[in-house]
């Protein structure tokens, strides 16, 4: 849910949504997927949410309390792509999003998110190219940095324009 709040937007106005958001549960760490789903929406929309992300995280709360996310526990058993392939099928959820939480949530060491522009610009900065490589040839090019691709794109994010 967290890269839900972030889609799109600046990583400080994403923190000021999702600060806003777990304000309402100021005694938990980040609330159930019942409580979430118990709590009015326009309380929710107030934090800051566009109507659709808000949809969108309604959506994967009722998800997991009807068994089609699995909890955090299963997920670890899972490999990216069955993730991938499952949470996408959730309405809002692309793979950019599903990418976000399997490096941020899952802390997984092996996800390239070549839809991200950040990881091709960088790419493109790294070896000097003309144009920024397509997500479908970042996919191809960033091979070579398996079984670290997590590593590469850190660090493709953090490549300076010149």
């Amino acid at each position: 849910m967290r890269a839900i709040a972030y889609q799109q937007l600046h990583a400080k106005a994403g923190d000021a949504i999702l600060g806003r958001l777990l304000a309402l549960y100021p005694d938990v760490a980040f609330p159930s997927p019942e409580r979430l789903l118990g709590t009015d929406p326009a309380l929710q929309r107030a934090c800051g949410f566009s109507a659709s992300k808000l949809e969108t995280i309604r959506g994967i709360a009722q998800a997991m309390v009807d068994g089609l996310v699995p909890s955090r526990e299963s997920a670890l058993l899972l490999p990216d792509n069955a993730l991938i392939d499952r949470l996408t099928t959730l309405k809002g959820v692309g793979r950019w999003t599903v990418e976000m939480f399997l490096i941020y949530t899952m802390e997984r060491v092996d996800v390239l998110p070549a839809d991200d522009f950040g990881v091709r610009e960088g790419y493109r900065r790294l070896k000097n190219l003309e144009k920024t490589p397509t997500a479908r040839e970042m996919r191809a090019l960033g091979e070579v940095f398996s079984p670290w691709r997590t590593v590469a794109a850190w660090y493709l994010w953090r490549l300076p324009a010149r």
